[in-house]
């Protein structure tokens, strides 16, 4: 029970204090002067203001609240070293074990430090699960916080505002730990495709020393070198960035006896490879509607480098005009198809034909380029069905197909083939997907005879229109019609020929993202997404092989014609291996050099300063021979001190709800009456006399 005295006044405080401070002036004079019968006036005066003030007693029936503890325990990635899991657990249960022994303490434990399936951080963050689960608790309830982690925490405010509660730390992992490192010092985002990069490196050892370390070196998992780098200097390190695109450089060394942790001992760096603006040959021949939109597509292109010559005149049209005055500069054939003709990434010919500008024997060099790695694009008109066709020279050897010699001039609507539909050059061609396509009509295709390679487009009677093929380590494309100016030029609405002339020279000239096989891999957050591009209908399952070794199998899942996905969520951050069929790839989950294990040796001195400032204090959990060393807790008062040499204080609070209310008035009913009649009585006796 709860006794207190409240006043339940009669009147309002205004009203009370007009009646009784004159009175009591009153009763205070004649207790000044010595005036007979003054104290019983004064008596009469204070029972009838007590009247008046309606003095109560109150019985309260209270129920008192606890104190809330939150537990925090470090479930980061670098909890997994050694036993520190463990070691966690137990800690875990047995201070649960222990708080329920005392009812005055409410316990809340949390789990923090992983990252999310999306989430790309990897910190230790324990700081904000703790406010979020105290939030709903005001402060003078608090008990204080008991932080189970290996003392990496990376979320550590510079202090706790509005809190009088402790913060203590109980620290796993041992006090002796070793652990040794690699890490990029300087790493550029990019690269050109071919040339040199450099980069530097560091090697740093808890240790200390300056031994050297053998670092091997990989690009895109293939071991290029091994260096010798000296214990904590900086190194220089030089790589050729092998292609455009996504390239990861990867350094690792060996791990030591005793070392807690192998997984800092690679460092990954991502560098994009841009490649030097690509070369093009175009050379037009007959002059025609079109002749102008493969160059104005090319010259917009700004990866691209162009040369582009148009044969107007050719050599056997004799009308006497002077050699001088037939071209700015001469056709420097020799120099650019002998020469120079494996600087060019790709040529083109355009409605070109054998009229002697090129001897026969350029053909040959031609057809060898491709043979060698080169691309070719042949954008055939009616000339390509005449005597004068390309075919019967040299070339036809890299052509992927000969003409039958008719030329069919009909109106027709360019199709993608079943081929077409999964190809990367076609697929998903804007306007493709409805019958007849979006797109406008073309007039004339040159037929051609047994096809090789893939046919992604085809017209009229499922005639061939666009052929692309390979030719030892080279690539050849074949337009069969030269009409795709009717799209440039928006006729009957138009089509897509930018995006379509664009995938087809950059297929050509070996894009990445335009290969029909490929696959590729990439980390968001803790989830690791895999795409395959594929012709075939069921490429099987991904094979991934995680950075401890273990293999899983993820199948994947047909999201449109020639693409295929699967997502796995993987809970260790680190270089994946994904494999399918014959192809392989690398995906880094996680941020790359994650802070989460830029230092993994467990300290007590990150939280040292927070813990002493709140009253608490930081302790190793390690005991005697690798047992666990459990502090005792002790409930305090407000003011009483939170940490002792083997006990740990939490604080208990004050705060209470109040359940109900006995109220006995203590100057109300016949009491309070027969008390005032008595005081003015005793005072009208004293005054008669």
């Amino acid at each position: 029970m709860n006794w207190s005295i409240a006043f339940e006044p009669l009147l309002d405080w205004t009203w009370l204090g007009a009646v009784l401070v004159p009175l009591a002036l009153l009763a205070l004079a004649g207790l000044v002067l010595r005036q007979r019968g003054a104290p019983f006036r004064a008596a009469a005066m204070a029972a009838l203001a007590l009247a008046l003030l309606n003095p109560v007693l109150l019985d309260e029936e209270r129920e008192q609240l606890q104190s809330v503890v939150a537990i925090v325990a470090d479930r980061s990635q670098s909890q997994e070293i050694g036993d520190r899991a463990a070691t966690t657990d137990a800690a875990v249960e047995e201070l649960k074990a222990r708080l329920a022994r005392f009812p005055q303490f409410d316990v809340r434990v949390v789990e923090a430090g992983r990252a999310s399936e999306t989430e790309d951080r990897t910190e230790t963050r324990l700081f904000g699960a703790l406010d979020s689960v105290l939030r709903d608790v005001p402060q003078s309830r608090v008990a204080g916080a008991i932080l189970v982690t290996d003392g990496q925490v990376h979320d550590v405010p510079a202090r706790l505002e509005g809190s009088n509660a402790p913060l203590h730390a109980l620290i796993t992992g041992s006090e002796d730990e070793r652990d040794r490192r690699v890490r990029f010092e300087n790493a550029p985002r990019f690269g050109i495709v071919d040339r040199p990069l450099a980069m530097t490196y560091r090697v740093t050892d808890t240790a200390g020393g300056q031994e050297a370390v053998d670092v091997r070196v990989s690009v895109n998992g293939e071991q290029v070198a091994v260096e010798t780098a000296i214990v904590g200097e900086e190194m220089s390190l030089e790589i050729i960035v092998p292609g455009a695109g996504r390239n990861i450089v990867e350094l690792s060394i060996d791990r030591l006896d005793g070392e807690i942790t192998d997984t800092n001992n690679r460092a990954i760096a991502l560098v994009d490879g841009i490649r030097e603006n690509l070369r093009v040959l175009l050379v037009s021949g007959e002059p025609h509607a079109g002749e102008r939109t493969w160059r104005n597509l090319l010259k917009s292109d700004a990866a691209v480098d162009l040369v582009h010559f148009t044969i107007l005149r050719p050599p056997e049209k004799q009308d006497g005009t002077p050699i001088n005055d037939l071209s700015l500069i001469a056709f420097p054939t020799r120099e650019l198809f002998v020469e120079k003709i494996n600087d060019f990434d790709l040529i083109i010919f355009d409605r070109y034909q054998h009229r002697d500008v090129l001897p026969i024997l350029y053909y040959d060099y031609i057809a060898e380029y491709v043979e060698n790695g080169g691309a070719l694009l042949v954008a055939a008109g009616p000339e390509y069905a005449g005597a004068q066709s390309i075919s019967r020279t040299p070339l036809m050897a890299a052509l992927p197909g000969l003409p039958t010699g008719q030329v069919i001039e009909q109106g027709f609507y360019p199709r993608l083939t079943e081929t077409g539909q999964r190809h990367p050059v076609t697929r998903g061609l804007e306007g493709s997907g409805q019958e007849p396509p979006a797109w406008s009509r073309w007039f004339r295709l040159i037929g051609i005879d047994r096809p090789e390679g893939q046919v992604v487009m085809d017209g009229p009677n499922d005639q061939p229109l666009l052929i692309l093929d390979r030719k030892g380590e080279g690539r050849v494309g074949m337009f069969l019609s030269d009409q795709g100016w009717l799209w440039a030029r928006g006729f009957e609405g138009g089509g897509p020929h930018v995006s379509l002339y664009r995938r087809i020279a950059h297929w050509l000239m070996k894009e990445p993202e335009l290969e029909e096989e490929r696959l590729t891999a990439s980390g968001r957050g803790m989830t690791l997404d895999i795409r395959r591009q594929s012709m075939s209908d069921d490429p099987g399952v991904a094979s991934v092989i995680t950075p401890a070794g273990a293999r899983i199998d993820v199948p994947l899942q047909a999201e449109s014609p020639g693409i295929f996905t699967a997502s796995t969520v993987v809970a260790d951050i680190g270089l994946y291996q994904v494999a399918n069929g014959d192809l392989a790839t690398l995906a880094h989950v996680g941020p790359v050099n994650a802070l989460e294990f830029a230092e993994t040796v467990s300290t007590t001195e990150v939280l040292q300063p927070l813990a002493e400032a709140t009253g608490g204090s930081v302790r190793r959990l390690e005991g005697f021979a690798g047992g666990l060393s459990m502090p005792g807790i002790v409930p305090v008062r407000a003011t009483g001190a939170t940490a002792g040499r083997d006990w740990i204080g939490l604080r208990t609070t004050e705060d209470s709800i109040l359940r109900s209310v006995d109220r006995v008035p203590l100057f109300g009913g016949f009491l309070g009456l027969g008390l005032l009649l008595l005081a003015l009585g005793s005072m009208w006796w004293r005054e008669g006399r």
